[in-house]
């Protein structure tokens, strides 16, 4: 008689078909894989698909910085230790020239981007960023990652335009991408409760949607390590994934890269809630695993060293990411919460060599600038 299949050994075939793409997860199987799944064998897995998917045995990153242009924002997010109200004298809007001193700093680091984001300003209309924009393509060669669905629905509504137009008046105006920030978590239960005043799941993803049609290449978030159930971790893979799906039936790219990331309590409303302890590292390598496993349809999963710090996002590359992300010359937000890992580009490479893969600088829309 042969003997019954155990729920540990159950997760494993899943994730092993998954991994050789036999399998498409099932929000179910994927629920499974998060609570009782083996950490090698899930890790196994999640490698198998990464070098199914990139077998050239390579790492990508990218030389870019973090301008925050404005830390006044309306949403007042529970979770956001950065933002300030309008009439806080720590308020700011950066200048011009301080703007572009950012921007030189960045070439002469043989940066390629900038990440251009900032707070829900209640006071700045769409002509302001269109200007800014235009000024930034006229004077530099750099390609401007930038806003994200929150900004966009917030122009909306100001501008009283969709944010199908918002995002054409910002495309024409120079933007070149839309990073996946202010995603959290993509079940209203968690955004009614971290961020009341921002753009719902549905808003979320429908400037993804108005972007991809666009064919505005963007990313994909999530922040995780909250208030949220595994269950709603999966149902925001799930959401994630079917507008990818809609946006590759339609013949566009949509989300080039999904990047996980633990939430940062510190100085936050949420840090008593929350209980004050970020995801663990285990946490967040089981969380990348089976990202990677459940998003088939999107090509490039993220290491989130910024949170996690330098070793955690070295061991990562075995949890099935592909990519480093940034050496961040500049970041706040997570900074603003008490986290503080930067990076410079040779230490990157260094960790990318000792964990036996090839380092690649990409630029943001994962094209080669140089191998190491």
């Amino acid at each position: 008689m042969a003997a019954p299949v155990r729920p540990r050994d159950a997760a494993a075939a899943v994730a092993d078909a998954a991994a050789a793409g036999d399998l498409r997860l099932s929000p179910e199987e994927a629920l499974m894989l998060l609570s009782d799944s083996d950490m090698l064998e899930l890790a196994a897995a999640a490698t198998g698909m990464r070098d199914r998917l990139h077998p050239e045995r390579e790492i990508t990153f990218i030389v870019d910085r973090n301008i925050n242009y404005t830390n006044v924002c309306v949403s007042g997010c529970r979770f956001c230790a950065f933002y300030r109200d309008a009439d806080h004298p720590e308020a700011y809007v950066l200048s011009p020239d301080d703007l572009y001193a950012k921007v030189e700093e960045t070439i002469a680091l043989q940066g390629t981007a900038i990440l251009l984001q900032g707070g829900m300003h209640p006071d700045l209309p769409l002509e302001w960023y269109e200007g800014m924009l235009r000024e930034l393509k006229s004077r530099y060669p750099i390609h401007v990652h930038g806003f994200g669905p929150p900004e966009i629905h917030h122009l909306a509504k100001l501008s009283g335009l969709t944010a199908a137009d918002v995002l054409r008046r910002l495309r024409d105006a120079g933007l070149d991408s839309l990073p996946g920030g202010g995603a959290e978590i993509l079940v209203d239960r968690v955004r009614s409760h971290v961020s009341p005043r921002k753009a719902t799941s549905d808003e979320w993803l429908d400037v993804m949607r108005e972007a991809h049609g666009l064919d505005i290449s963007t990313t994909a978030t999530m922040m995780f390590g909250g208030i949220e159930t595994i269950e709603e971790r999966v149902e925001h893979l799930r959401r994630v994934r079917e507008v990818q799906d809609e946006a590759l039936a339609g013949g566009h790219v949509g989300f080039r890269a999904f990047i996980p990331w633990s939430f940062q309590p510190g100085n936050t409303e949420l840090e008593s809630e929350q209980g004050g302890v970020a995801a663990s590292g285990w946490e967040y390598l089981r969380t990348l695993a089976v990202s990677r496993l459940f998003l088939d349809n999107i090509a490039n999963v993220q290491a989130s060293w910024v949170t996690q710090g330098a070793k955690i996002g070295q061991i990562a590359l075995c949890f099935g990411a592909n990519d480093m992300g940034s050496t961040m010359i500049e970041e706040n937000v997570v900074a603003a919460a008490g986290t503080r890992f930067m990076l410079a580009r040779g230490e990157l490479v260094r960790l990318v060599r000792d964990a036996g893969f090839t380092p690649v600088q990409r630029d943001t829309l994962y094209r080669e600038v140089r191998r190491f």
